[in-house]
């Protein structure tokens, strides 16, 4: 009888036929990316470690009543694929957001305009969380463009909302809710609706109608 030789697990690959020590080895080296490590704590966050650690103990628990796999480690690996998979749709856009934590404006170089189009767009497919990232890069690159913000990479909603303001008294507080929302749905996890887009879309009518005061 020939010798049974343990599968190896192939990176990025979960084995239909995986061996205990192997899965309980693919669920550790998953289980400890920097995702699960360095995204902002919340209660979300906090759940879904919680379960991946429960996963964790219960592959390790499996692989002593039985050894050579089956299909009740194949199972606990599906789940811990959902988690993972739920993880990475939770918080890996947050990271690919922008260059710098926080940024409105990333690498564009988009007229105000065309940030205008983009978000019309992406609020006619639904996407109104890319909609309001598009509308608030509108509202700062047409400050921009009337000279109101020296134009610089990196700039922060809240930076360019109090900016903004202090050029455009009128419309200060729109400019601050602006950045709040942006804030929220962007960085903040809160998905964003027809109603935030809208919203959105009338503070930067409003931001482009309003004229500067002189400083002083």
């Amino acid at each position: 009888m020939d010798p049974v030789v343990p599968a190896v697990p192939v990176p990025g690959v979960v084995p239909v036929d995986i061996g205990a020590d192997p899965a309980r080895e693919l669920a550790r080296e998953e289980l400890s990316g920097r995702v699960y490590q360095e995204a902002a704590p919340d209660p979300v966050q906090e759940a879904l470690r919680w379960i991946a650690r429960r996963l964790e103990d219960l592959l390790r628990a499996a692989s002593g009543v039985s050894p050579g796999g089956g299909w009740g480690l194949l199972v606990l690996l599906v789940v811990l694929v959902i988690v993972i998979v739920v993880v990475r749709r939770r918080f890996g856009r947050l990271a690919r957001t922008a260059a710098v934590p926080g940024a409105v404006l990333g690498g564009t170089e988009r007229t105000a305009d065309e940030h205008r189009r983009l978000a019309d767009g992406h609020a006619k497919a639904g996407y109104f969380d890319d909609a309001v990232r598009e509308r608030m890069r509108a509202i700062v690159r047409s400050l921009e463009e009337r000279t109101l913000l020296e134009p610089r990479q990196g700039r922060t909603a809240g930076d360019a909302a109090r900016e903004g303001g202090r050029a455009l008294p009128p419309v200060a507080d729109d400019l601050l809710e602006a950045a709040r929302r942006f804030d929220e749905t962007v960085y903040g996890g809160r998905a964003a609706d027809a109603g935030t887009d809208a919203r959105l879309r009338e503070i930067d009518a409003a931001v482009a109608g309003t004229r500067a005061v002189a400083a002083p």
